[in-house]
Order: structure tokens, then C-alpha cells, then sequence
């Protein structure tokens, strides 16, 4: 019997490092990279069945890539897995179109179960929030909440990017768009977030889980 094709997205190494053990010895482990942007390219050429993916990842998040993976791929399975509790995170997540989400501090079997229930269509939520998310899900309270749903794809990446360090025109190389225009997302999110300078927005792109501190 074949076994379930899995590509890891991790960068914290020591963390990587224990998930490749686990996953070895439970699927075929096809690759593993460090930040959402290999992810996407690797994902292309490695074609694995399921995808584990760190949220908090360097250059895209993992719901950002698994947003762009989604647009050329509808049936990608993607579990992410992380240390955000919130459930904001969580309903993010899920509305993207994740098939699994698994605090990093559970239980291994967990994650296990993840796997195999995105494999064949279902969705995994780790039990520990399950029933906040779907009662979340019912009521509709959570998504009007979170400010980072009125940013576009293409403006979170240019926010993380900019949390990251770098300028304008390296964001527009990067992206391959021009710095105008970078500077043009820019500021319409400052206007829709009603931030006053970068700094508050880069204040905004960590605490809303858009990029790492």
C-alpha cells in the first residue's frame, strides 16, 4: 500500500527537525522548506498529497500561501499547524480553505489524525478548540471581528514583507510589481486601518498573526 505524500513547511529548525522524525515514520516525506514562498514553488514540482504547514513562516505565512495554492489548486490539503490558541486564527485559517488546524503542543496522534483526515476530504480542528471555532463559525462573531479580513492578499503579503525589513523597491522586485505600487498598498492600508505611521502597521501585521515578531 502506498503511503500518504507529505511536504513540511517549518522554520523553526528544532521544530522541523522533531516533525520529520514523526512524519518519516508515518507517511513518505517528500521535502521539507522554510518560508511560504519555497512552499508554494516546492508544492509545483513535488505535487504531495497532504501539506503541514507552520502559520508563522518567513516572506508569506502559511494562510497566505495556502490562499495562493488554493488559486491554482482548489483540492490542495493543507493542515496548518501552530502555537496560536486564538480562535481568530483558527477561523482564518479554515475560511482559507486550510483541511486541518493543530496547536503545535498537542498530542503527536493528533497531527497524525490530521493528515489522514485531509487526505481523504475531511477537516481536522484540534479538540482543544473545535467547539469555540464551530460555535464561532455559527454565530458569525469572529470573522466580522478580525480587521486583517478587510486586507487583501496582495496587501498582506506587501505587510509582511515591509514587517520583514524590506523596502519598497526590494518588495516590488520580490513581487514583481513596481514600488508605486507597493507604495500605493501601503498607504491604503494605513487609510483602512486608520494607522497613523509604518511602525503602528508593522505593530498590526504582528499582533493580527500576519507576520513573526
Amino acid at each position: 500500500m502506498n503511503r500518504l505524500r507529505v511536504l513540511l513547511a517549518d522554520d523553526h529548525q528544532i521544530v522541523a527537525e522533531g516533525l520529520k522524525s514523526l512524519l518519516a515514520a508515518e507517511f513518505e516525506l517528500v521535502g521539507v522548506v522554510e518560508d511560504g514562498r519555497v512552499l508554494v514553488e516546492a508544492v509545483r514540482t513535488l505535487r504531495p498529497d497532504v501539506i503541514v504547514a507552520d502559520i508563522t513562516m518567513p516572506h508569506l505565512n502559511g494562510i497566505d500561501a495556502l490562499l495562493h495554492l488554493k488559486k491554482e489548486d482548489p483540492g490542495v490539503r493543507v493542515v496548518l499547524l501552530t502555537m496560536h490558541r486564538d480562535i481568530t486564527y483558527a477561523r482564518r485559517a479554515l475560511e482559507a480553505g486550510a483541511s486541518g488546524y493543530v496547536l503545535k503542543h498537542a498530542a503527536v496522534a493528533e497531527l497524525i489524525l490530521a493528515v489522514r483526515a485531509a487526505a481523504q476530504g475531511r477537516t481536522f480542528v484540534t479538540p482543544a478548540l473545535a467547539r469555540e471555532v464551530f460555535q464561532a463559525a455559527r454565530s458569525g462573531t469572529v470573522a466580522g471581528s478580525d480587521p486583517a479580513a478587510s486586507l487583501t492578499l496582495r496587501q498582506r503579503e506587501i505587510l509582511q514583507l515591509l514587517t520583514e525589513g524590506l523596502t519598497a523597491k526590494q518588495i516590488a522586485a520580490k513581487l514583481d510589481i513596481s514600488a508605486r505600487t507597493v507604495e500605493f498598498h501601503k498607504y491604503r492600508m494605513m487609510e483602512s486601518l486608520g494607522a497613523r505611521s509604518s511602525a503602528e502597521l508593522i505593530h498590526f501585521a504582528i499582533k493580527s498573526g500576519i507576520a513573526g515578531p
